[in-house]
């Protein structure tokens, strides 16, 4: 898109275990303390607690009555507050909620409901499952309850392509917004941290886990699981009171990535999250580039992506880098720039890599009035 096609990030949104909202954010990625939690979960040799990025919604009682979220989930009550904060971050008026499109990212969806119907379906047979737990269940959820709430009447979809589902979901955003279906679209990627999530990475990924992600040293295993939302209120230029920055690009494909290695003097934001055998691809394919990444202050979920556009979107706004956290990189074959540096260019990407070989890579540019 060029001209007055483009699409411009006006709010930003954000929820996860840094603190909430887009002053929280800020505050983390100019290197404020942000120490993960636990989460605790049954085994068969006891009760485990792990280090977990957990997120606060209390919040969420600012926007709504406590009597509308009694019978509301956690995944859900997780979108909410994350597209109430970008709606408030915009001060996008109340006559303009109605025309909004709303799609949500997400990797593993409702886990925590999904598996307390499942639980329900065995305990009480197929006649007396929870119909609560049900609804709740069902990927789409969260959007429907954003709908709801904010009186949104435009189209309404949920996308899950687990560590893809932010790409994969924006370029179906900026596809809305080209075809003018919507003028503005609420995106959203949400992932919750539930007790069986907690499990499986206990089971699948190293028993002794970090305290802290060092997600750029490529020999070890530091990824702590995390929940969180991310929102971002997307708007065609002609239509925007200006914002951020502009979403330029949004693509999947499988490797190697075509017009790698990527040109100097830009920023490659990683969404390396700790994982040793991910961190080894994308030390291959970002090597000699000039390179970010910021997981360590949210975590490792599949809605990470989102993030990591939150603070590429505050990078282009401030005109600095910020400092990668996560200690040194001697191993990592790419130069990290110091927080304070210039970015070096009008446009930042986001790399996401998956562990079938597949990408995706989202581009922001600077607003030319900046």
């Amino acid at each position: 898109m060029s001209g007055p096609d483009r699409i411009v990030i006006e709010g930003i949104g954000v929820v996860g275990g840094f603190g909430c909202g887009i002053h929280d954010l800020s505050r983390a990625l100019t290197g404020s303390a942000c120490s993960p939690g636990t989460l605790a979960f049954s085994t068969g040799s006891g009760t485990v607690a792990i280090p977990a990025f957990r997120a606060d919604v209390s919040r969420l009682e600012e926007f709504l009555p406590v009597r509308t979220l009694r019978r509301i989930d956690h995944f859900s009550r997780l979108g909410l507050l994350g597209s109430h904060l970008a709606l408030v971050d915009a001060d996008l008026p109340e006559a303009e909620r109605p025309r909004l499109g709303i799609i949500i990212a997400s990797g593993y969806g409702a886990t925590g409901m999904t598996y307390a119907f499942l639980k329900s379906l065995i305990d009480d047979g197929d006649i007396c499952a929870s119909p609560t737990c049900f609804a709740a269940s069902v990927h789409n959820s969260a959007a429907a309850h954003i709908s709801i709430q904010l009186g949104a009447r435009g189209p309404n979809l949920t996308v899950s392509d687990f560590h893809l589902s932010v790409p994969s979901a924006l370029a179906t955003a900026r596809i809305w917004l080209a075809e003018e279906r919507v003028q503005r679209v609420l995106f959203g990627a949400i992932d919750e941290l539930s007790e069986l999530i907690g499990y499986i990475r206990y089971r699948t990924r190293d028993a002794s886990a970090a305290a802290r992600m060092t997600p750029l040293r490529t020999e070890m295993e530091t990824s702590i699981p995390a929940e969180g939302a991310a929102f971002l209120l997307l708007a065609r230029e002609n239509a925007s009171r200006g914002g951020y920055c502009t979403l330029d690009a949004s693509t999947t494909g499988s490797l190697p990535i075509p017009g790698v290695p990527f040109p100097e003097p830009g920023l490659l934001v990683l969404g390396a999250d700790g994982c040793r055998e991910s961190g080894r691809r994308y030390a291959a394919v970002a090597q000699n580039a000039r390179v970010a990444c910021y997981t360590p202050l949210y975590g490792s979920l599949p809605a990470g992506p989102a993030f990591d556009l939150a603070a590429a979107a505050l990078i282009l706004k401030g005109g600095g880098v910020f400092p990668s956290p996560g200690g040194v990189f001697r191993d990592f074959p790419a130069t990290v720039p110091a927080g304070g540096d210039p970015v070096g260019a009008d446009r930042i990407s986001c790399l996401t890599l998956s562990g079938d070989g597949a990408y995706g890579l989202t581009t922001l540019g600077r607003i030319e009035s900046q």
